[in-house]
């Protein structure tokens, strides 16, 4: 929804939001497939990982678009492309800080970012929800577990953590930390290893949920662009 950019255009900053291809806005995903998918986006791909074949993961793709996305914004002869910001929750936090290691970002707010140490959520047996279909792979594809290690290597590809020695942008994270959708051990499994300015914001009551007053934190910390 356009009208929740309001306050930043009211602002004077410019704001660009990215449709993740294949997730039912109007970008399709040109992987093979037409149409919306509601789910299965971590293990899109997968097989043909296992075969030496990474670059079909689908999360890999979509990383690649964020920084797409801050190269195409940096073009536009209004944007001072050494002034740019990312902001996202969840999925959109992953996105936010996979933009903030691929391009060049100044200042992110990611919110209890998706998409980290897969298999600390598998050890902790959180392989529902958002992270069901680890479970349905191996049950369908792996039943007796033979591969998991190497299914938990190859989603390294897409696993936020690794990329974050990359980010080199000012960083305001924020968590709750009773999220059972994306665990706090995993968000600091990725954000442990930022080694650029970094603060976090913690909700010790807070799940997965809107967290009070971080909007003005957010807000605060993005006039500094």
């Amino acid at each position: 929804n356009w009208c929740n950019q309001l306050n930043w255009a009211a602002r004077g900053y410019a704001t660009a939001t990215m449709d993740a291809r294949g997730q039912g806005g109007k970008s399709t995903d040109p992987g093979g497939v037409t149409g919306p998918t509601r789910e299965g986006h971590i293990i899109r791909g997968l097989t043909d990982a296992l075969n030496g074949q990474p670059e079909k993961l689908y999360y890999r793709n979509v990383f690649l678009d964020t920084a797409m996305l801050a190269r195409v914004v940096s073009s536009f002869d209004e944007i001072d492309g050494n002034r740019l910001g990312a902001h996202g929750g969840s999925q959109g936090g992953a996105f936010a800080l996979a933009c903030a290691a691929l391009a060049d970002i100044k200042r992110i707010t990611p919110v209890h970012p998706f998409l980290s140490d897969y298999q600390r959520v598998w050890e902790m047996d959180l392989a529902s929800g958002a992270y069901a279909e680890l479970k349905s792979f191996f049950r369908q594809f792996d039943p007796r577990h033979e591969q998991q290690q190497e299914i938990f290597e190859t989603l390294g590809y897409i696993d936020i953590q690794h990329l974050m020695p990359r980010v080199k942008a000012q960083v305001l994270l924020a968590t709750g930390l009773a999220d059972a959708i994306c665990p706090p051990s995993t968000v600091f499994a990725a954000y442990n290893k930022i080694t650029s300015p970094k603060e976090t914001v913690i909700y010790p009551d807070y799940a997965h949920e809107e967290l009070p007053e971080f909007g003005d934190m957010l807000w605060d910390f993005m006039g500094g662009l």
